[in-house]
């Protein structure tokens, strides 16, 4: 139970990661993790070496066909599909290639997982600069996406990433870096495999440390303050995570916060390095559950965490250990009901005001079911042409729960564009993976340099070879 509550969301939706392929031999049928759009393909190919990926490439422009490409298909708008097309699944492409300790950086093809890496590098006492909170995703498929994690000096994940080889439509592999096909760089990254498939990565390490858990209790209209004194300020701060309540009577008010100072006696971190797993799974679940039925089990649920970060407070633990998590406890099938991601950036100083805003906007909304927002930040970076820190950010990231029918789609989906519509208000933006809820005129006042990344896209793929339905449904 002990690191569970900080990983609820992207772990809610490991659970289904079992059913994100659903194929028959015949009439292959791909869904993402949401199960919100199955789409018919061609065919599925898994491969596993570079020729095999070349070949599927070729045949692919001799037949005229679509490609899509996968990892984990946890990205939820569509980013891995693309009807009658071939679905590329890099799973099993995973290799480490190489790695330099002394230099710190590490080599390795895209369908590894972030897992993969850290139980790699551990043993050398190395550990990940960025990364989701989970590590069950693909290295490819976190590129594609630029994620960002909870370490507070490093910051997206582009800025970690030295170099990485691309095969193009025309089946050539190009290196790409920041000196070397600079323009496949800023596009690539958070590029929604729309130029080619990203073969293998060279990414910076940094060291493992041992860091002292500490957590503090505030409400909404203290955290700026608080975050630009006591984290932004103190160079012992490395990583931080915050979360807001979404329970009656504290709803949008009450915050709690974890900061991870790294530990004076950094001696003591083999004693803490070993990379641990989570094993207590019913009593996190259960909770959890109560908190997607109704207000009471959301109640329950904030003050259960709030105890629980009171626990934990002194704790040590490694940076390998909070850059990663187990989630079979937040298995979740229900044949009716699936549970969504959106998450927004706003600026810093905008926080409380924004969240003034949005509890004005979700007060009324008596049908829409939000089981948790997670706070992280995110410094201003504009290397990716789809760049989603435009300033300073803070990065709330919101658990829905909904219904898969289309009258559930369509009220989750005027919910989140009015939400969206909040955000850029206040000089926000929002994450693109996720279900294509947002208009296209949200898309194109959130991103900005949009129009420059469709315009590379045809300048690099004019034949569309590598589609998806993201581009389908947002591209001018």
């Amino acid at each position: 139970m002990k690191r569970f509550f900080f990983i609820i969301p992207y772990a809610i939706l490991f659970g289904l990661s079992l059913q994100a392929f659903n194929f028959k031999l015949d009439h292959p049928i791909a869904e993402d993790i949401s199960r919100l759009m199955p789409v018919k393909m061609k065919a599925i190919k898994a491969e596993d070496s570079e020729g095999a990926i070349k070949k599927v490439i070729k045949e692919a422009v001799k037949n005229g066909d679509s490609i899509s490409i996968a990892g984990m298909q946890h990205s939820q708008g569509g980013q891995t599909l693309y009807p009658n097309g071939i679905l590329l699944d890099m799973k099993h492409y995973d290799k480490i290639l190489d790695l330099d300790v002394k230099e710190k950086h590490i080599t390795v093809q895209s369908g590894a997982t972030w897992a993969d890496l850290q139980e790699y590098i551990n043993p050398y006492g190395l550990a990940l600069k960025v990364s989701q909170s989970q590590n069950i995703f693909t290295i490819g498929g976190s590129l594609s996406v630029n994620v960002h994690g909870r370490d507070i000096r490093h910051h997206a994940l582009i800025e970690t990433v030295e170099s990485f080889r691309l095969l193009n439509a025309k089946g050539q592999i190009l290196t790409v870096s920041r000196e070397e096909n600079s323009e496949l760089f800023s596009s690539v990254i958070g590029g929604y495999g729309l130029f080619g498939v990203i073969l293998d990565v060279t990414l910076q390490l940094t060291d493992d440390e041992l860091y002292k858990i500490k957590t503090k209790s505030l409400n909404y209209d203290e955290y700026t303050s608080y975050f630009k004194r006591d984290v932004l300020q103190n160079d012992a701060v490395k990583m931080h995570l915050a979360r807001i309540s979404v329970a009656p009577g504290s709803y949008l008010d009450e915050m709690y916060v974890t900061d991870y100072y790294r530990a004076n006696d950094q001696a003591q971190l083999s004693n803490y390095n070993t990379l641990n797993r989570e094993t207590i799974v019913a009593v996190p679940k259960f909770f959890l559950g109560l908190s997607r039925y109704n207000d009471w089990g959301k109640k329950r649920f904030w003050e259960t965490q709030e105890t629980y970060m009171a626990n934990i407070d002194g704790n040590l633990v490694s940076r390998n250990n909070v850059m990663r998590s187990d989630s079979a406890f937040m298995d979740y099938s229900n044949p009716s009901k699936t549970e969504v991601l959106q998450e927004y950036f706003v600026p810093i100083d905008q926080f409380t005001d924004y969240i003034d805003d949005l509890r004005k906007t979700l007060s009324h909304e008596k049908d829409f079911n939000l089981l948790n927002i997670t706070i992280r930040y995110v410094e201003h970076n504009d290397e990716s042409l789809m760049s989603y820190a435009k300033d300073d950010m803070f990065a709330l990231v919101m658990l829905i729960n909904q219904g898969t029918d289309n009258e559930s789609k369509e009220n989750t989906g005027r919910v989140i564009r009015n939400m969206i519509n909040v955000t850029l208000d206040h000089n926000g933006s929002y994450y693109l993976p996720y279900y294509g809820y947002p208009t296209k005129t949200q898309l194109f006042e959130a991103y900005p340099r949009a129009e420059e990344f469709f315009q590379l896209k045809k300048k690099y793929d004019p034949d569309n070879r590598f589609m998806n339905l993201f581009y389908k449904e947002y591209h001018p």
